[in-house]
């Protein structure tokens, strides 16, 4: 079975299932996908994807403040982020990180929630999901300055091969999304090759980012098959090996998760 190790379930465009939520999960469970984490991104959508997990047993999520929705002087506050962490569904931090893409004038901001994150990693030992774009070397030395005893997982990575190797030597995993489809995504699709099988998850990120075939549409958990087997024929290895890996990689990282077999075969 496959795990969509990251979506955001709260968020989706559900015009292709008639508004339904249940019906998307469905559709994904029909194609494989066995279980699903929900990405927590501010304080307001919090009880948002607490709720989700709570109310599906192949759901889990995180909380945590995503760079981009970080406001001057409403950052987070650590005891609030650790008690939100203490919920049973909640098996990861974030997603955090830095974006100096879109909000480079915030870096300093970013560096200080990041780090806020990175203790509570330290606090809870729960793994962190990382947001990175356009921040390699700031993104890196904060990793490295946190030094945490758990892995984590740069997600919907879309860096260098140096970038992910030095990640990699520092135990984080790395996640691929319908990115690596595209077709100016060589460079990415190298880094694809080259990640260790042991180290791999797979994710839609959707509503964001639909893989090919289906890109211009709104992304769906159940395009997380379309990515995991481009990367199994990128990677040259069977479908079910490569779902079978990245599954078990999920558990091994999001060791709280409660990951069943999934309910229908491909």
């Amino acid at each position: 079975m496959l795990v969509d190790s990251h979506c955001h379930l709260d968020r989706l465009d559900l015009t292709a299932h008639d508004g339904s939520l249940d019906a998307a999960l469905q559709a994904a469970r029909q194609r494989g996908v066995g279980h699903f984490l929900c990405i927590g991104v501010s304080a307001d959508n919090a009880a948002a994807v607490k709720a989700l997990a709570d109310s599906h047993d192949d759901v889990d999520c995180s909380v945590g403040v995503h760079p981009l929705d970080l406001e001057p002087g409403a950052e987070p506050a650590l005891g609030w982020l650790v008690g939100e962490l203490a919920h049973p569904r909640v098996v990861a931090i974030g997603e955090t990180g830095l974006d100096y893409h879109y909000e480079p004038e915030a870096a300093q901001l970013q560096q200080q929630s990041f780090r806020l994150h990175l203790e509570a990693a330290r606090i809870t030992g729960k793994p962190v999901v990382i947001h990175t774009r356009a921040a390699r070397l700031d993104t890196l030395a904060l990793l490295r300055e946190a030094d945490l005893p758990q892995a984590g997982v740069l997600h919907c990575f879309t860096e260098d091969w140096e970038m992910a190797r030095s990640a990699l030597d520092m135990g984080y995993y790395i996640s691929l999304s319908g990115i690596v489809t595209f077709r100016n995504a060589e460079a990415l699709r190298e880094v694809a090759r080259q990640v260790p099988a042991d180290r791999l998850l797979v994710e839609t990120d959707s509503p964001y980012l639909a893989p090919i075939p289906h890109r211009g549409k709104p992304n769906l958990p159940e395009y997380v098959r379309d990515v995991a087997e481009f990367l199994a024929q990128l990677r040259g290895v069977g479908f079910d090996e490569l779902a079978a890996q990245t599954t078990a990689n999920f558990q091994r990282l999001f060791p709280l998760a409660r990951v069943r077999k999934a309910s229908a075969t491909p």
